[in-house]
């Protein structure tokens, strides 16, 4: 048995013929169905999920049929099916991207069993899958966003993890004394200045000012942000970061800290693809330093999640699966091709050093956002990618910045 990989018009069609993939019991324990859509890219992680599905059919006397669609069609098709013919589960992404969805009515509320299963002690990613205090999801796994550095390097320069703002002034200070670069960073592809508009915002005002700034509730000309662009100046000024970053893709900037000529850098967990293998183990976690201790502790976890569409056919099979499938046990099965970190905590990752790193970092959060490009409107998105990217080239320019992004938030969400 094998799970189908659809484009989007192989999937309308197979939709309309009713076309299911066998992962069940013999047909006369069936008295059930469950049609899953999956738009994982990962070979493995398919595999995980036909075993996981198969093994729920079996157990519950349940038909389950598992769709796997090309992971860009998906994000189309996703529009039509949901009004048209829902699955009676799917996966997508949270945040965001989820919210637009619920908003429209289209999945289903599903406090109720996070509820009764505890999962909210364990996923600090909770709020990625809430709107208005209810939740639509279950965030699964994802990219914990944070500060990475090679033990040797830091063993060998005496370095310390910077742990507040102005400890970032110290490792200025001894890594150039070392003749390395503090932090490396490479701002062509943009995303990377972004990233840290993100950490810097949720340090200074908080997981809910930020989640509103980022829903359009906020302007970005709006004095609370003046502290944010200010001290990432300072940062700049000082001389934090790589030199001509723009010249620069992520790749090429951790080069640098992968030959111990840079301290740190601020990225998630697939930094390890730069490592050579041997070297993979030297790689630490670290998360963003505080600046506000009044501020709680909130990360950029970009999370994909999965789901019940409000107008599943079998919402009772589905609510059965969810719960079958996010088991510590099974939700760990499911992510481990992937080498993403588990949205729970209590997942024993440490099979995978640099996922266990990155967990350790999960732990204690008290709420996530997911990544600027991944948190707001497309149109805003664009505009605040390239003016934190010209931001950290010309930081003079800060208020002429923000009044553009701003016209693109009130083009979008309107005036405030």
């Amino acid at each position: 048995m094998k799970i189908q990989i659809l484009n989007r018009r192989a999937f309308l069609a197979s939709t309309a013929a009713a076309t299911t993939v066998g992962l069940a019991a013999p047909l006369v324990a069936q008295t059930r169905e469950l049609v899953i859509i999956s738009n994982r890219g990962s070979a493995g992680q398919r595999e995980a999920l036909e075993a996981i599905a198969g093994e729920f059919g079996a157990s519950a006397g349940v038909k389950v049929s598992v769709n796997n669609m090309d992971h860009e069609a998906h994000k189309t098709a996703i529009r039509n099916y949901l009004v048209a013919s829902p699955p009676d589960i799917n996966f997508w992404f949270s945040g965001e991207r989820m919210r637009g969805f619920v908003e429209r009515g289209l999945f289903a509320d599903i406090t109720d069993l996070v509820e009764a299963n505890g999962w909210a002690d364990v996923v600090p990613a909770m709020s990625a899958v809430t709107v208005d205090g209810r939740q639509y999801g279950l965030p699964t796994s994802g990219i914990l966003w944070g500060m990475w550095y090679r033990q040797d390097t830091f063993d060998e320069h005496g370095l310390n993890v910077p742990q507040t703002y102005d400890d970032f002034f110290t490792l200025v200070e001894r890594s150039k004394a070392a003749g390395l670069i503090p932090v490396t960073i490479g701002t062509k592809a943009m995303w990377p200045a972004a990233g840290w508009f993100d950490h810097m915002n949720l340090r200074i005002n908080g997981l809910d000012h930020h989640k509103a700034l980022m829903e359009g509730r906020v302007a970005y000309t709006d004095d609370s942000l003046k502290k944010v662009m200010d001290s990432w100046a300072e940062l700049i000024g000082a001389g934090l970061f790589s030199e001509n970053a723009t010249s620069y893709a992520w790749e090429q900037a951790a080069v640098p800290l992968v030959q111990k000529k840079a301290a740190m850098m601020d990225l998630g967990p697939f930094l390890n693809r730069a490592f050579p293998k041997e070297e993979v183990p030297q790689m630490r976690f670290a998360a963003f330093p505080v600046i506000d201790p009044s501020i709680g502790r909130y990360e950029d976890f970009s999370s994909d999640s999965i789901h019940i569409p409000a107008g599943a056919k079998n919402p009772e099979a589905a609510r059965d699966f969810l719960t079958y499938f996010y088991s510590a046990e099974n939700l760990a099965r499911y992510c481990e091709p992937e080498g993403n970190v588990p949205a729970r905590t209590d997942i024993d990752a440490s099979a995978n050093h640099v996922v266990a790193q990155a967990q350790k970092g999960l732990i204690g959060v008290e709420g996530t956002a997911q990544y600027y490009d991944r948190d707001t409107n497309p149109d805003v998105a664009q505009a605040g990618l390239k003016g934190f990217q010209e931001f950290m080239a010309r930081p003079e320019r800060a208020e002429r910045i923000l009044q553009d992004i701003e016209r693109a938030r009130a083009r979008v969400y309107g005036a405030l």
